[in-house]
Formats: C-alpha cells, sequence, structure tokens
C-alpha cells in the first residue's frame, strides 16, 4: 500500500515546488485539497489525519495549528517547513548532512523540522568548523546572504514582478533584517553550536530563485595553526559518503572570478567555497543553493523519502 501524503498548504510558493518534485511519483499517494476549500479546517483536518506523512507548508500560527489537529494521532508523521519547530528539543531538524547521525534522526523521527534556506548554508558552513574544533563557540560570527525574491513567498513574488502592484519594489537589490532579530537566527546559532548568536544580514536580490550565504572568518582568532587548507580540509571531511553537499577543491575556487546566486537555481544541492589567499590572515567562507531547493521545497522532499524509508 503507499505511504500518504498531504501537502497543507500546497498551493503556496514551496508547496508548489514540492509538488512539482514529486510529478509522476508512483510509489506515493497524495491527497490533496482544492485552492477553494484550502481554508475548510474540516476537510484539512480529515486530509491531515488520513496521511501518512504530512508537509506542512504555513505560517508559523497555522503550522502549529495543524499540529494540534494531529494531537492523539501519533501515525501521521510531520515536516514541518516553517519557523515554528526549527529549535524544539522534540522535533529532528531535518539537515541530513548536518553530522553523521542526523539522516539516521530524521529517518526514525516522527517531527521533523524543515530547515530555513538562510540556515542550511550557514550551519553547513560552521558546524563541521565546530566540531572539528577549528572555530571557538564564542567566535563573534557574522552572516552576509542574498536570496532570490520568491523566498518572501507569493506576496514578495507579486511585489517584484508586478508593476502595478501598491506595493511593488522595483529595487534590483535591498537589505532588510536591519534590527538583528532575523527569526533565522535562533537556529543559526543552536545547530551551528554557537554560545553567542550571529550577526546576520539578509538581502533580497532581482532574480526568483538561488542563494549565496557567506561566512568572513579571521585566522587569528580561530584555533591556533587554523589554515584556509586545514578549514577545507575540514569541510571535506565533514562531507564524504553523501552527494546533496559538495565542497569545491581549493585549486578549483582559486581560478574562480565570481559566483553566481543562480548558478543551483533549480537543483537540490548545495556547494561550499573557501575562498582567500595562501598565508593570508582571513577567509570567507560561501555557500550555495538555491532558495527554494536544498533551502526548502528540496530538503523536505529528502527528508519525506527519509522517513518513508524506516
Amino acid at each position: 500500500m503507499k505511504p500518504k501524503i498531504f501537502i497543507d498548504g500546497e498551493h503556496g510558493t514551496t508547496g508548489l515546488q514540492i509538488r512539482t518534485r514529486m510529478a509522476g511519483r508512483s510509489d506515493v499517494e497524495l491527497l490533496s485539497i482544492p485552492e477553494a476549500e484550502r481554508r475548510n479546517a474540516a476537510i484539512r483536518e480529515d486530509l491531515l489525519n488520513s496521511a501518512d506523512v504530512a508537509i506542512l507548508c504555513l505560517p508559523d500560527d497555522a503550522s502549529k495549528q495543524a499540529v494540534a489537529m494531529l494531537e492523539g494521532n501519533n501515525k501521521v508523521r510531520i515536516i514541518d517547513t516553517s519557523t515554528a519547530h526549527r529549535i524544539a528539543p522534540d522535533w529532528a531538524y531535518g539537515f541530513a548532512e548536518m553530522d553523521t547521525a542526523q539522516a539516521g534522526k530524521i529517518r526514525d523521527a516522527r517531527l521533523v523540522a524543515n530547515p530555513g534556506c538562510y540556515p542550511t548554508g550557514a550551519i553547513g558552513l560552521i558546524r563541521p568548523l565546530r566540531q572539528a574544533g577549528i572555530l571557538p563557540e564564542h567566535y563573534p560570527v557574522t552572516v552576509n546572504a542574498v536570496s532570490g525574491y520568491t523566498g518572501g513567498g507569493k506576496q514578495m513574488i507579486a511585489q517584484m514582478e508586478d508593476p502595478a502592484n501598491p506595493d511593488h519594489i522595483d529595487s534590483p537589490n535591498f537589505l532588510y533584517g536591519l534590527t538583528l532579530k532575523h527569526k533565522h537566527v535562533p537556529e543559526m546559532q543552536i545547530h551551528g553550536m554557537l554560545d553567542r548568536a550571529p550577526i546576520f544580514s539578509p538581502s533580497v536580490g532581482r532574480f526568483p530563485q538561488g542563494m549565496i550565504v557567506q561566512v568572513p572568518l579571521f585566522l587569528d582568532q580561530l584555533t591556533d595553526g587554523a589554515t584556509l587548507e586545514s578549514i577545507h580540509a575540514a569541510l571535506v571531511a565533514h562531507y564524504a559518503g553523501q552527494s546533496i553537499v559538495t565542497v569545491v577543491p581549493l585549486e578549483e575556487s582559486a581560478t574562480i572570478a565570481r559566483v553566481d546566486a543562480v548558478e543551483l537555481a533549480g537543483k537540490d544541492t548545495m556547494k561550499l567555497y573557501v575562498f582567500g589567499s595562501a598565508g593570508g590572515g582571513q577567509v570567507n567562507l560561501v555557500a550555495l543553493l538555491d532558495n527554494l531547493g536544498k533551502g526548502a521545497s528540496g530538503a523536505a522532499v529528502q527528508n519525506m523519502d527519509l522517513m518513508l524509508s524506516a
């Protein structure tokens, strides 16, 4: 019998991308709610409780309400793509490559919190260095990033694409999160194994999908003897044996003149770079991904497949 999958919020940006990735799959049965009935609580509750895996593509409060609809039904497994449960101790964090045990935790979990797009890049760079003992837990980490505008959902897509929209945004690139209280910061700190919140500076560019996340580091503030080469080696060792996250060789990185934010648009993988000069005192760690791929919908499908493999 095929496992039943219900995407709660299937008509939103993330939900539509998940449906696209699952189109043509014959190994699962997709439960669906007509768009006109998407606010019908009774139908939603029935479909949620009929699923083997419910994927929540909803705002935080709506996700919490959906989880409440499943209280007492331990047969339904949940993947939540909102921010609501990403640092909750009883939810598995859905970044399978985060460490060697994480894929198994996701596979065996009933509750999985899909990571944020920015944190996927940031944690992907930071955590391996924390686990290798290269990056001290008290290091004053800064994270600078640019995302495609689809990360803002249908509202921002309309603002960026429709000149007739009264809230039209015609800027080619804009900075936001200026209070330094962005909702992604807690998961960066917790899953990045940091004892202080990083300074996170996000921005949005005039391109639909794609993302660059940067974490610059001063070598003299790391563990004694840390070099560009040792940092790169730690990342390579951390991501050995899997095919989703690629660490670009130092030799290749040294020949690159620019990194294109849209290179991985439409893909569910991530590339990591270590930039700097041999013998220099600084490095710039860079993650390249699709904000709707490995940063959202692609990760959700990956987590679903892990859960169904249990």
